[in-house]
Formats: C-alpha cells, structure tokens, sequence
C-alpha cells in the first residue's frame, strides 16, 4: 500500500434557527462531538486526522513511498524468498528493492516487510511490479507477480519570457501557476544561472531600520566580552533587512499564478564577448521547491533554458556614459562603445549629422580606424542641445571604408533638457 501522510478530518455542520423544530439539538450535538473544535462547533475544520481512503494523487518532483508486505499463508515453512520491487516507466524500468539478497526461510504467519522511495522525476503512467521467488519444502521453485499502476500528474504550470537589455543584462520572468486542487507553501524558487552570468532576483524588497541605542556618556558596553567606549552622540546604525513582495506567508492557492523577475549580467570575462553572441545562448535553470498540507515536500528543476542573442547586425552601438538632464545651451558629455560583431576587420569613420534640436560638437568625418573582428572601442562625443524637454540623439553615421557600407544610428538614447535660469518680469 501506499504510504501517505494523513488529513484532517471535516465535519458538516448542520444549525438551524432557535425558533425551528428542533431548537437547540443540532447545536447540542455538534458540541458532543469529539471530532469538532470547542467554541469552533460550526467550523468545518476538526482536529483529529485521518488515514488516506484512497489512493490519492501523486505529482511530478513528490516522493512516492510504499509499503510492501509478503506473507506466508501456508501451513508450512518456505525458503530462499526473493522478493524484488520494480518501477516500470514510458522509458525506463527502475530497481526499488532496499536488498536484492534472498531470505533464508519463512515461517507460517510470518512476513516479510520493505519499505521503498522513489522520488517521482517523469509523468504518465507508472507501473509498480512486485515479483516474489521462493522454494517450496519439496524442492519446488515457484513465483509470482503483481503490478500496480498509478499516473503521475503535473503540479506546476511554467512559463518563461525574456527581455534582452541595451546593457547586455537580460531579465527572465518566471510564471509559476499550481494546478493542483490543494494549497502550496513556496519553500524557495530560484534561478541557477549558467557559467556566463551572474544573477540577481527582484522578488524581494529592500528595507532599512534604525536602532537607536539609549546609554550614559563614556558608559562602558559588553558585547561578548568585548568592551567598547560608546558616547551618547553615537549616530544609530543602519540595518538592512529584504522581504518578499509576496509577504510573510508564501502560499500559493489552486489555479493561482506568481510572478518571479531575475536579471543576469555576464560576468567580466564574458562581458566583453557578450555583445557578439549570435544565435542560442543556455540562461539556466529554476530549481522550485514546495510543501502541502501536512509537509510533504516536493522539488522541480526545468530543463536549461535558453534564448536567442538578439542581432546587431556588423556593427553594434552602445552607450556607455550618458547624462539624465543637461542645461539648455550647455554642452555635455557621452560615452559610445563601438563593436564589431562581423567576422572581418572594418575601417570606420565617423561622421554626425544635426537635428533640430540636438547639435554635434567636434569633427565629423574622422577616421576611426582598423576595428578587430569582437573588438571593440571607447568613443567620447560632445552634444549640444537647443530645444528644451525630452530629446533624442540621433544623427551618427559609421562608414566602413573596405565595403564602402554606412550604418546609420538614430534615436540612440534620450535625455532631458531643462533650462538652468527663470526669466523675471519687471
């Protein structure tokens, strides 16, 4: 049989109005009886537990226990019992006997006792075959089997979006929805990320207390034995402290669905080759972790998932160093980082192009120079804005002067122009 924790026992409370037939018997009785809670009479909810009645469902990631017992029901002693418990899936067929050594006799009204785990890692159907071998007390050698099938059904339904940054960061958000009919406890969801990225989760928020610590001045303080001069004008210290924007309690109800958010950066070795990865890249993995009613835990891990390097084409443009707000009439300052994605060396120049608002400061038409196949440079560039409000930088031209091929780069980035003084009416 199977082995399974118990549930807690529900009641149906029956109540009637004082003013009917049967006045207060119904109240009278729920109070009498011992599976309700007293001064609870009318709650469902009960304290005593019961056995699984049935079989139940078992669900990817849980662990399936069962019980086996062989007994011998004959009036006489049988010898060299082998018994060997099997699980049989759609690809593979699995040894679950704790020992595969055979006992030496059995008894009459004896038996025989396994206990097997078998943490469930594939859905569908499930066989559990068990096969007894033993030898009569005239030298025959009998066996039998017996199979038990159970399915193995879905709890979690996941889905994954990708959102590729200007920066190289890529932000992964995770739906995870319980398709079970029963409550979850979010142990822990979390990402493991490839060898190529670091990641940071955005499910938590940052909070920061102050204590304040009320001692006499040159009042000594003992820490662990440790002493220390503390004065009365000590500024308080500062504790950070993160909590789940899901709140204290991490359940998940039946058919609900939870948004989790990671951002990944490659790490600085890979930082540089980052904006040159053309085609599938591996991201990771989530690994979830939960519990139902009674503490039974279970585990999941997806497969590795993966997303396509966005294309920059030849030659990629990003910015490195750009200002929120600038003056108006004011120049100011950024930083562009030139990459060259093709597999052939370019000789580039630079030329810029005003628009009507944003205006370039320096030399258009400059050489930049032989640009390596994934090498990359640092470009400053100043800019000067006539028109306050939002603006968009546009206007850079790269020509490649081997295939005499110009890429043009347009609303690069956006940046708000204010004006530093307020004229006064006389």
């Amino acid at each position: 049989m199977r082995l399974t924790k118990p549930t807690l026992f529900t009641n149906m409370p029956v109540t009637c109005e004082d003013r009917d037939l049967p006045g207060d018997l119904f109240g009278r009785l729920m109070k009498e009886d011992p599976s309700t809670i007293r001064g609870a009479e009318a709650l469902m909810l009960g304290e005593l537990l019961t056995l699984p009645q049935n079989f139940g469902n078992i669900f990817l990631g849980e662990t399936f226990s069962s019980y086996i017992s062989v007994h011998n029901d004959s009036s006489q002693v049988v010898k060299d019992i082998l018994v060997k418990a099997d699980l049989q899936t759609s690809s593979q067929r699995l040894n679950l006997s704790a020992s595969n050594n055979a006992v030496t006799e059995l008894k009459p009204e004896s038996c025989i006792d396994d206990v097997i785990h078998h943490e469930v890692k594939e859905i569908g159907t499930h066989i559990l075959v068990c096969a007894v071998s033993y030898t009569t007390q005239a030298g025959e050698k009998l066996y039998f089997r017996k199979f038990f099938k159970f399915q193995v059904l879905k709890p979690l339904d996941v889905k994954t979006k990708f959102y590729n940054a200007e920066t190289d960061e890529v932000f992964l958000e995770a739906q995870i929805q319980n398709i079970t009919t029963s409550s979850m406890f979010m142990e822990k969801v979390s990402l493991e990320s490839s060898m190529m990225y670091n990641v940071a989760e955005h499910t938590s928020l940052s909070h920061t207390h102050t204590h304040t610590l009320y001692v006499a001045e040159d009042a000594p303080l003992y820490v662990k034995g440790n002493r220390f001069s503390v004065s009365a004008q000590t500024s308080p210290p500062l504790l950070c402290s993160r909590t789940s924007t899901f709140g204290k309690m991490s359940y998940l109800q039946p058919m609900d669905t939870r948004q989790y958010l990671y951002c990944l950066k490659p790490k600085p070795e890979f930082a540089e080759k980052a904006g040159v990865i053309k085609g599938v890249t591996v991201i990771g993995k989530l690994d979830i972790v939960w519990k139902t009613n009674l503490g039974e835990r279970g585990r999941l891990q997806t497969s590795q998932l993966q997303r396509m390097a966005p294309g920059y084409g030849d030659v990629r443009l990003s910015l490195e160093m750009i200002p929120d707000t600038v003056n108006l009439e004011e120049p100011f300052d950024i930083t562009c980082k030139i990459t060259n994605c093709s597999e052939r060396t370019m000789d580039l120049v630079l030329e810029m192009c005003n628009t009507c608002s944003i205006h370039w400061c320096g030399v258009s038409g400059r050489q930049l120079g032989k640009v390596s196949p994934s090498a990359s440079l640092a470009l400053p560039l100043k800019l000067l804005s006539s028109v306050q409000g939002l603006q968009s930088i546009s206007g850079l031209r790269l020509t490649d002067t081997f295939l005499k091929r110009t890429y043009e780069y347009d609303d690069i980035a956006q940046v708000c122009v204010v004006c530093p003084y307020m004229s006064r009416e006389s």
